[in-house]
């Protein structure tokens, strides 16, 4: 509240001038000025002179109501003054004129008051209406913010001590807001490291700046038994001069979103991993690959070791599983701590389901189970494993999961932890379990690849050549070699013996791979024997094969060359089905790859099959071939049969050898397609 001064106190001020004083009139400006009982103004305050533009020195003097009130308030003004000087005291909103003439409308106390003469004049204390409506709401939006806010709110003083606080910083913090107050943060919550939050306001006092967002995790009264992590932020508290009084607080419970926060991200992690493990996992159709592939994804992101087996009645034949019941082969293992006793725990090893153990439980069930530490040793009934039980003793948690594909069980994972990592929870054993279900896919489709394959082989031995036959006039040996992928393909060769000493050459290529397509073969081997034995011509015999092609289905395809060669003339008429030309080498080494017409394959109806009619001087060699000798992704046909060319050169050897030495020299590695290869050389004197 302002007060008066004497001019002897405050010589720069004139005469009856009262200057500023105390802390209210720095939120709210009050204007303080007396009249006599004449109505003259004797003294004018200097926040008077800052709301209505006076200054004392101008308007000391002067008649109140003529300087201060508008015309039309006049008549007001003169009845208000009698009603104070009869000794009432008047309380009102009333306009008061400014010294540049605009109005300000004010609230006011008028009360009685002796003048110099010892008569009754007036004190007015006058404040702008509108500072005082902005200082209710301002207060009410204040009181509002600490008792309903779920935000908790706090004040403290310079000396960190608190001064307010809301109910819901009280509820936060377990403690009642008057048992906050006068205490300071470290008195209150010690368990939220609660001297380092008090550094952060002290850093706020310090540099006048707030400080947002500041993320503690701690304990409090009101929930000691569980962490909470609360957004903390801070501003200085200053006054109208900007002098710092202390520190706002506020602060935010975000133990739940940083929950879901949390939550979100191991889930994010949870697909990345899967996403992995789908790339990683099932690269090829070999079977221990996959089981290799499979604890390298487990070991070590999820788990301290890994071992897959499978029940030996999948992996053996249809006609040998009925002497493997309950027999369990370890494929992969991974036990990546040097201190495990694993080294009779390998691949291939087998052991016998005991009766009532956790195996025989899992794979009869083909439902997975956790075993912790009491009973982990169960995991290995192996015998040979007495050591790796002791050590297994040591460790804490382990799942078991059966490998379970379209409703067949195969066999079982195993994953361990050591002690001193945590026990499998509920999202690692959700996230073990959809890897291994991935996997148990990738085992189904390897081994059921396995089978087909195996069949397939058998069906291809069988219906190819186990030797080739004696023919006049001719020397003959050929290969066949399955892909680098282990699937059989339908590539074939054969050598038939015709009337008249005449031999007929044929090598094809049915297109895919697998028992289909191998089966596919034999009927065409069949049906060029049939064909060619009835002494058919060459465009004839691919006539019938095409027809007989395209009899199996539309989407069948086969490629083609076959070639009669006729030891009395030593010519040699060939006929292609969309096959690539064949090769001949004379006896002085000159390479030659035949350009006559190349057909269209067999299955797309073209018939349009000619033939080339070839001499075979003595010595001369012919050679037929798939493409899968001469064509792979890294070199194209031309290049291939480049290189097929500087390989013949070498044509004077023993035609096995050349054979080999063709095989080594277009396929270092193992090829990418199946591969078969017919070389047929002229012998003198007609014979072989």
């Amino acid at each position: 509240m302002d007060t008066y001064q004497s001019t002897s106190e405050v010589p720069e001020q004139p005469a009856a001038a009262v200057g500023y004083a105390g802390v209210l009139s720095e939120l709210l400006p009050i204007a303080l000025w007396r009249e006599d009982a004449d109505g003259i103004i004797v003294e004018w305050s200097l926040a008077a002179q800052d709301l209505l533009g006076h200054r004392p020195e101008d308007i000391i003097g002067l008649p109140g109501t003529s300087v201060l009130v508008p015309e039309p308030n006049h008549a007001l003004a003169d009845d208000l003054t009698r009603r104070v000087q009869a000794g009432e005291t008047v309380v009102g909103t009333l306009p008061v004129r400014h010294r540049d003439g605009h109005r300000v409308t004010m609230e006011m106390w008028i009360v009685p008051a002796a003048d110099p003469q010892g008569r009754t004049g007036a004190m007015l204390i006058a404040v702008e209406t509108s500072e005082v409506l902005r200082m209710r709401d301002s207060l009410a939006a204040l009181q509002s913010l600490f008792t309903q806010s779920p935000i908790g709110l706090a004040t403290l003083g310079p000396d960190l001590r608190f001064l307010r606080v809301n109910d819901a910083l009280a509820r936060m913090n377990g403690v009642s807001a008057a048992a906050h107050l006068g205490k300071r943060l470290t008195e209150v919550v010690p368990g939220v490291n609660a001297a380092a939050l008090e550094a952060t306001m002290r850093q706020v006092l310090d540099r006048g700046a707030a400080v947002v967002d500041v993320r503690r995790t701690g304990r409090t009264p009101a929930d000691p038994g569980h962490d909470h992590t609360w957004s903390c932020s801070y501003a200085p508290l200053l006054d109208g001069s900007g002098r710092p009084l202390g520190v706002i607080a506020s602060l935010i419970d975000i133990t739940e979103s940083q929950r879901a926060q949390g939550d979100a991200e191991r889930a994010r992690r949870r697909f990345a991993f899967l996403s992995e493990a789908g790339t990683r996992i099932g690269t090829t159709l070999d079977l221990s690959q996959t089981a290799r592939e499979i604890v390298r994804v487990l070991v070590p992101q999820l788990a301290d070791s890994a071992d897959v087996q499978l029940l030996e009645t999948v992996l053996a034949p249809d006609d040998a599983a009925a002497g493997h019941e309950g027999v369990l082969r370890r494929i992969a293992v991974e036990f990546p701590d040097p201190e495990a006793p694993t080294a009779r725990l390998a691949p291939g090893q087998t052991f016998q389901i005991p009766p009532d153990s956790v195996y025989e439980r899992v794979i009869a069930e083909g439902r997975p189970m956790n075993l912790y530490r009491s009973d982990v040793h169960a995991l290995l009934p192996d015998p040979r494993a007495a050591e790796l039980r002791a050590y297994l003793g040591t460790l804490g948690s382990a799942r078991l999961v059966p490998l379970l594909a379209r409703g067949t069980v195969l066999g079982a994972v195993t994953v361990t932890r050591t002690s001193d990592r945590e026990p499998f929870d509920e999202q690692d054993a959700v996230l073990i379990d959809e890897v291994v279900a991935r996997a148990a896919l990738n085992i189904d489709n390897a081994r059921m690849y396995t089978d087909q394959r195996r069949a397939a082989l058998t069906l291809q031995r069988s219906l190819s050549n186990s030797a080739l036959p004696r023919v006049t006039g001719l020397e003959l040996t050929g290969r066949y070699l399955p892909a680098s992928d282990h699937d059989v393909g339908g590539d074939w060769f054969d050598v038939i013996q015709l009337p008249g000493g005449r031999t007929g050459l044929v090598i094809g290529d049915v297109m895919g791979h697998g028992i289909h397509a191998a089966a596919v073969m034999g009927q065409l081997r069949t049906a060029v024997r049939t064909l060619a034995r009835q002494d058919v011509s060459p465009t004839r015999l691919l006539r019938s094969l095409d027809e007989a092609v395209a009899d199996l289905g539309e989407d069948e395809m086969a490629t083609c060359v076959y070639a009669v060669h006729d030891p009395a003339t030593g010519g040699c008429v060939i006929a292609r089905a969309g096959h690539p030309p064949p090769a001949v080498v004379t006896a002085g080494g000159e390479v030659t790859f035949l350009d006559g017409p190349p057909g269209t394959p067999l299955g797309t109806g073209g018939q349009e099959f000619r033939t080339e009619e070839v001499a075979l001087a003595s010595g001369s060699l012919l050679v037929l071939y798939t493409d899968g000798l001469i064509e792979s992704r890294d070199r194209d046909l031309d290049q291939g049969m480049s290189q097929l060319g500087r390989a013949l050169r070498a044509a004077g050897q023993p035609l096995d050898a050349l054979c080999d030495d063709i095989l080594a020299r277009l396929l270092p590695q193992a090829p990418q397609d199946d591969v078969a290869v017919l070389l047929a050389r002229t012998a003198a004197g007609g014979g072989r």
